[in-house]
């Protein structure tokens, strides 16, 4: 029973912390003909171009890469397109996505509450000077933007999650978030309980995550085979 605990205790940690060559972007491997990459949602196979920043080896290198940003709302999408920690396209998720504007005026634009957090995390000496998470409420083709502290959080409904088995999606009006919840079920929550619930979530969500990558990447690496 300790040797089975054990190998699933192990396995468990090669699936959280796998080796990749942009963290939660993708699953690297060897590639045929050589060379290491990662597997990029909605971008492809990218290869790793081995040269190393400035700041590497410090928290300098998970600072956001764009300019400061007066008016983060404003094309927000054309300016954020895709997620910095997963590589999805933010606008395909737009019903999930949130953006957090630091105090010294970098932006990060993320697909979901998930990779908020991880921007959090990585952002320590960084203040937010506001979140913003899409109104899973709207009608609105994109759905818009609403500041965190005044959005009401659905968690665990029946509502598909982004880069996790539970949904979390926010509302920017708590009577609408109660009417879902009554046809889906959740449970109604705010933001800071909303964030939590992500990163008591982050082990299980990674592991699910890094297994369907390595599940993609070896369909990949099959078909470039049979080609090769």
């Amino acid at each position: 029973m300790r040797d089975r605990s054990g190998m699933e205790r192990r396995q468990a940690l090669k699936l959280l912390t796998g080796a990749t060559v942009a963290g939660f972007t993708g699953v690297a491997f060897a590639a045929p003909g050589g060379g290491i990459g990662a597997m990029i949602p909605g971008v492809g196979w990218v290869k790793a171009s081995g040269e190393r920043g400035e700041h590497d080896g410090t928290p300098l290198q998970f600072m956001p890469k764009t300019p400061v940003d007066d008016q983060p709302l404003k094309d927000e999408l054309k300016k954020y397109p895709r997620c910095p920690y997963c590589g999805m396209n933010r606008e395909k998720w737009h019903h999930s996505r949130h953006l957090v504007h630091y105090d010294d005026g970098l932006v990060d634009g993320t697909c979901s509450i998930h990779c908020l957090a991880i921007s959090l995390s990585l952002n320590l000496d960084r203040g937010p000077k506001a979140i913003y998470a899409a109104d899973f409420g709207s009608k609105e083709a994109i759905k818009p933007l609403v500041n965190v502290d005044t959005a009401t959080y659905l968690i665990g409904a029946q509502l598909k999650g982004t880069m996790s088995s539970v949904s979390k999606m926010a509302f920017a009006s708590a009577v609408r978030a109660q009417a879902v919840q009554a046809a889906k079920g959740g449970e109604t929550a705010s933001f800071d309980q909303a964030l939590e619930q992500a990163y008591l979530g982050m082990a299980r969500d990674t592991m699910m995550i890094r297994k369907r990558r390595r599940e993609r990447v070896e369909k990949m690496r099959r078909k470039m085979m049979d080609k090769g």
